[in-house]
């Protein structure tokens, strides 16, 4: 297209992502949005606006006509042709008229190429080290306070061989990191339709028949042959599809990292139920201390460190009809757990979900308050399980440098401060082993061995 970066301010193009799956989010673009309409109006400056993103229909609907064209995401490959084509209309008497059929066509629903033309698309990295690959789209699961199936649709998995000849690429190229990402991966399922180069790309001896299907399990154990120094981790997983395969793929598979995201939501079962998660307070308690027992037993890659294993999770306070005694269930619980970290988000009600139809009576100050106790709670789990960390020595891989320390992450995803020997030393986007001195709740510090 002969494009290139611009200031804001300058640009003929401004592109706004946006996601519906937050409220917080839909606010801070709508901000930013008319920000830039008045800044625009001021230097008499008219670019062409395109909103793209996961939207919910009331969010699309209301910010359709303040701007130009709305593409859909999964449609990315065609727009550079439509994007072209609208500029040539710009300024012209035939403007609206093709703004308002392009965004019927790409605004409304209509697909212009299938979601396999998104995965296709070649990626651009931010980092030389680290790299997130999609390996699936859209969610089937319908949680009744989230918005990924009506933004992103139904469940889509990307050909395992793709996904093993981006890791492969991605790993001869010095990569350090490989993150899968899904909005819940454990309901992978492909099909390997050239075997051959699969296996030949992760030069292994796991063996599978043309058309054979691909589970999640199966692309770990297909990722884990590819040759290399590198780390492999995923997210998000669901504890409903937290299968014992998957289970003991994670101690048999070497890459994999020490590590598991497995959102709670609530320890209260009737606030699971409201939220049609599918698995009860003890469920996910007997599925947490499952995992840690295959890990104790079985992850001899991590003997050398005390405990073996981080799990994060994801919960929501104030969610309609939580109780005192549904909000106190849930601190329980995380004491129990002890969970290493937990992203806390207060409710808030996103159209078109089935929460969207419950009453909201939960002020925001409790939920502020009831986020905020829960906080409290992790800070003292958190602190807790890095302090048995201290003394240990752990693989680290090197982030940043600023000066003469060096920021990483070790294997269980823990923020480390590590103090160099030289402002000199070059270690960002490499593995080096950090004997731990210092545990915060929210990091360590270490020095190098």
């Amino acid at each position: 297209m002969n494009l290139k970066p611009a200031a804001p301010a300058q640009a003929d193009i401004l592109i706004f992502n946006l996601c519906s799956v937050r409220q917080a989010a839909v606010d801070r673009v709508w901000g930013n949005f008319k920000g830039r309409m008045a800044k625009g109006k001021r230097q008499n400056k008219k670019p062409l606006i395109i909103l793209t993103g996961c939207i919910l229909p009331a969010d699309k609907k209301k910010l359709a006509p303040k701007v130009d064209l709305i593409l859909d995401i999964k449609d990315l490959n065609s727009w550079p042709g439509i994007i072209i084509k609208t500029l040539k209309h710009k300024n012209t008497k035939t403007q609206k008229q093709y703004n308002n059929e392009t965004m019927k066509q790409c605004g409304n629903g209509t697909k212009i190429a299938h979601r396999a033309d998104y995965f296709a698309v070649p990626p651009q990295y931010s980092s030389h080290f680290s790299a997130f690959v999609p390996i699936m789209t859209g969610c089937n699961n319908f949680c009744a306070y989230c918005a990924v199936p009506y933004t992103r649709g139904r469940e889509y998995s990307r050909p395992a061989e793709e996904i093993t000849t981006e890791v492969g690429n991605l790993i001869q190229n010095g990569y350090k990191e490989i993150i899968l990402l899904g909005q819940n991966v454990n309901s992978y399922q492909s099909k390997i339709f050239n075997p051959a180069a699969a296996g030949q790309i992760s030069n292994s001896k796991f063996q599978i028949s043309k058309n054979t299907s691909v589970n999640f399990p199966t692309l770990l154990k297909l990722i884990n042959k590819i040759p290399g120094n590198y780390w492999l981790s995923f997210i998000t997983s669901h504890p409903k599809d937290m299968s014992d395969e998957l289970m003991k793929c994670l101690t048999e598979c070497q890459h994999l990292i020490p590590y598991v995201h497995l959102p709670l939501q609530s320890g209260s079962d009737k606030i699971l139920k409201a939220m049609n998660r599918k698995y009860t307070a003890k469920d996910y308690t007997k599925l947490v201390r499952k995992i840690r027992m295959i890990f104790a037993l079985n992850s001899h890659h991590y003997s050398h460190v005390t405990p073996r294993l981080a799990i994060s999770t994801d919960i929501i306070v104030g969610f309609p009809g939580e109780t005192k005694k549904d909000f106190l269930a849930t601190a329980d619980l995380m004491k129990k757990i002890k969970f290493d970290m937990a992203y806390l988000a207060e409710y808030s009600p996103r159209p078109g979900t089935a929460a969207a139809r419950l009453k909201d009576k939960i002020s925001h100050k409790e939920k502020t308050r009831r986020r905020q106790i829960l906080n409290e709670i992790l800070k003292t789990t958190a602190l807790e399980n890095n302090q048995k960390l201290v003394g240990k020595t752990t693989e680290t891989l090197v982030e940043s440098t600023k000066d003469g320390l060096a920021f990483g992450q070790t294997k269980m995803m823990k923020n480390v401060k590590i103090k160099l020997e030289s402002k000199k030393q070059n270690l960002i986007g490499k593995f080096v082993d950090v004997k731990i001195i210092k545990a915060g709740p929210w990091g360590l510090e270490g020095k190098l061995t």
